[in-house]
């Protein structure tokens, strides 16, 4: 004969939230009383009446105890005749219908009325009524709802045991007599899932026992659903009152499930006593030991748990407030919203949950999903932080000396000096800003994290710089971007490392400054000049990889060309015009002009734009020899054109002394002029 037992048979949440606390109240000593019995279970309220929880029918019979009220809750009336009795009040109504009185508070301001479904003389059904502020209509079923008046509107609620098969049928009714109906489902999820249960198993058992009081509106209806589908349905309190003859045979399939009424004693006592029917025709040794497995596989059903234990369990009812979870022990669990990572939950389905607390003080076992996503967060942090790695983090909140970032769920602490390899005015800059932190220090008890950003970037800029200077070599281009410039040249950053284009290697002509070559950003190709890995300095050059002037000088300015040039430089001698940046020619002084002069600067000054004429280009010395005067007199004579200098820095004189001292003088300058480009570079 085998049995089966509905798995969310006996107490609901409530009911066992209200037993448990009562028990509790029982024990420290104050004098209590229940108003009215404090579940619908005559066995339980005997033995709570014999811990001294005895229940009286009136407020005004508890004057000066201390009052427990029942779990289907009283009416806001009651609350006041208790409080000018001088009772202290241990309210232990069930969440489910505080949420209902709650509803119909809010729901019926400014008189509203009411429609209540339900029974109209049950317990929960009269006190919520008492917290309507308009007037109440009470429905048992469609047929009611169809002798209800015709409403302009009204607020529509539900007893929270009221049949869920039922419901969308009255509801329907009761909407063809309200304009604007305004309804709301507060039947306990609990009902709906007990239900659903028995009427499955009923239809498959041979015979069903529903354990529970016979005062008790929820057993009832138990009854009843099975009843309608097992012709052999019994209602008992207690196992004494199962019939000796109610197996009829071995093969039987039997069911039992239990109200929510029912403590789990009782319900285990039915479970025992069937147990003891199956192995009546054993001998004595087999009966203990299959009655032994059979209790164990009952009681293997109500797990052992503990804080930090995590589990697997179905949702079960679900409020605006918390979500309760079936995990297999003697109590549902509760887990609140604020606690609960999947917000969509929906019944029945299954979710890892950790148990935070197996008794809250009020009989609930508290469970937390956020706990487990939390630890795991925290153990794929550690398991990083051993191997060195660096973790992704986003900016939270600026707090005083730092900052505070999320790292995948974990709270990290970062020093303000550890933010940057600069100085940080603003912290809050940082917040919202995704960023890599290094851990530098973790209290695995205190699960506190400090880390640093500024560690990253110095370890990130050390990488890139060694991938750099491995790279480097003399002679290769490379590409770079100009960040910076100075008086003596710029500096360009090659992608971690910085290296200096000295004012002289810019340009092939002569200029003042930097900027008259490159901008700061300009991206440039350089060619690497010279290395220097333990002062971390790199000589580059720009002009390098520009084309030489003289390199096309003869096609470019041949002898007897007329160009436009400009005066640089004006010595004793002879006066220096750039045709280029980077090609000077020598206009000797008896070349200035048409008439002798005692000094250059009587012809031409500095900074002056002339024409003159190509005398002659030596690309191997690179000298230019040019003329204004033969610009100006295009016709001079042979012999004079024949005392023109030769080349830039070698003038052809009829005076041999003259062009002796003009040669010793261009060879200083040209010694003098290389000396102060290398000392510049130093």
């Amino acid at each position: 004969m085998p049995v089966e037992v509905a798995t969310h048979a006996g107490f609901c949440m409530g009911v066992r939230r209200a037993v448990e606390m009562a028990e509790s109240a029982a024990e420290d000593g104050i004098p209590s009383c229940t108003l009215g019995d404090l579940i619908h279970n005559p066995e339980v309220v005997r033995r709570l009446t014999g811990k001294g929880l005895a229940p009286v029918s009136a407020p005004e019979e508890a004057a000066g105890r201390r009052v427990l009220i029942r779990s289907h809750g009283v009416s806001a009336e009651v609350m006041e005749r208790l409080a000018a009795a001088g009772c202290e009040i241990l309210d232990l109504t069930c969440p489910f219908v505080e949420r209902l009185h709650r509803i119909v508070e809010e729901s019926s301001r400014g008189g509203r009325p009411v429609i209540l479904v339900g029974e109209r003389d049950h317990p929960e059904v009269q006190g919520t009524a008492g917290w309507a502020h308009g007037p109440v209509w009470f429905v048992a079923s469609a047929e009611d709802a169809e002798k209800l008046p015709e409403m302009d509107e009204a607020v529509i609620v539900s007893q929270t045991t009221y049949p869920p098969e039922a419901w969308p049928g009255t509801l329907e009714a009761i909407e063809r007599r309200v304009r604007h109906p305004d309804s709301h489902c507060t039947i306990c999820n609990a009902t709906e899932i007990r239900q659903q249960e028995a009427r499955e198993l009923a239809s498959r058992a041979d015979a069903m026992i529903v354990v529970g009081g016979r005062n008790s509106a929820n057993t009832r209806k138990l009854f009843r659903t099975c009843a309608e589908r097992c012709e052999r349905t019994i209602l008992v309190e207690s196992a004494a009152e199962i019939p000796p003859a109610f197996a009829n045979t071995d093969s039987e399939l039997i069911g039992i499930t239990a109200g929510a009424s029912t403590p789990s004693d009782l319900l285990k006592e039915v479970v025992s006593h069937m147990s003891e029917l199956e192995t009546k025709d054993l001998t004595p040794a087999v009966e203990e030991e299959n009655h032994n497995d059979f209790m164990a596989e009952v009681e293997s059903t109500l797990v052992r748990i503990r804080p930090g234990q995590t589990l697997t369990g179905k949702v079960v009812q679900i409020t605006d407030d918390e979500v309760c979870v079936s995990i297999g022990y003697k109590a549902d669990g509760l887990i609140k919203r604020a606690d609960l990572v999947d917000q969509d939950v929906k019944l029945d389905d299954e979710i890892e949950v950790e148990v935070v607390k197996v008794n809250d003080g009020e009989g609930n076992v508290l469970l937390s999903q956020r706990n487990i996503v939390n630890r795991k967060a925290w153990d794929a942090l550690m398991e990083k932080n051993e191997a060195g790695e660096y973790v992704d983090a986003v900016g939270k909140e600026a707090v005083k000396g730092g900052l505070i970032a999320d790292i995948g769920g974990v709270r990290a602490f970062v020093p303000a000096s550890q933010l940057s390899q600069r100085y940080v005015e603003k912290i809050s800059d940082f917040v919202g800003k995704e960023m890599k932190l290094k851990i530098i220090e973790v209290d695995q008890q205190k699960k506190r994290v400090v880390a640093s950003r500024k560690a990253v970037v110095a370890e990130e800029a050390a990488a890139k710089k060694k991938e750099v200077w491995d790279k480097l070599e003399e002679g290769v281009v490379i590409h770079g971007i100009v960040r910076r410039l100075t008086d003596f040249g710029a500096f360009v950053d090659l992608g971690g490392v910085d290296g200096l284009i000295h004012i002289t290697d810019l340009s092939w002509g002569r200029i003042k400054h930097p900027s008259e070559v490159v901008k700061p950003n300009q991206e440039v190709d350089v060619k690497v000049l010279s290395l220097d890995p333990e002062r971390e300095r790199i000589q580059l050059g720009y002009k390098q990889l520009q084309p030489h002037p003289w390199d096309n000088a003869i096609e470019k300015y041949p002898e007897g060309a007329i160009v436009d040039g400009k005066v640089v430089r004006i010595t004793d001698f002879g006066a220096f015009v750039e045709l280029e940046p980077g090609l000077d020619g020598l206009v000797h002084i008896s070349q200035c002009a048409t008439t002798r002069v005692a000094k250059v600067e009587d012809a031409v000054k500095v900074g002056e734009e002339v024409k003159v004429k190509v005398l002659g280009v030596d690309p191997e010395k690179k000298r230019i020899s040019l003329s204004i005067r033969q610009v100006l007199e295009p016709e001079a004579p042979a012999a004079e054109e024949e005392a023109a200098p030769e080349a830039e820095y070698e003038v052809v004189a009829t005076d041999d002394k003259v062009a002796e001292q003009f040669a010793e003088a261009v060879e200083e300058v040209t010694e003098a002029a290389a000396e102060q480009a290398e000392e510049a570079k130093e």
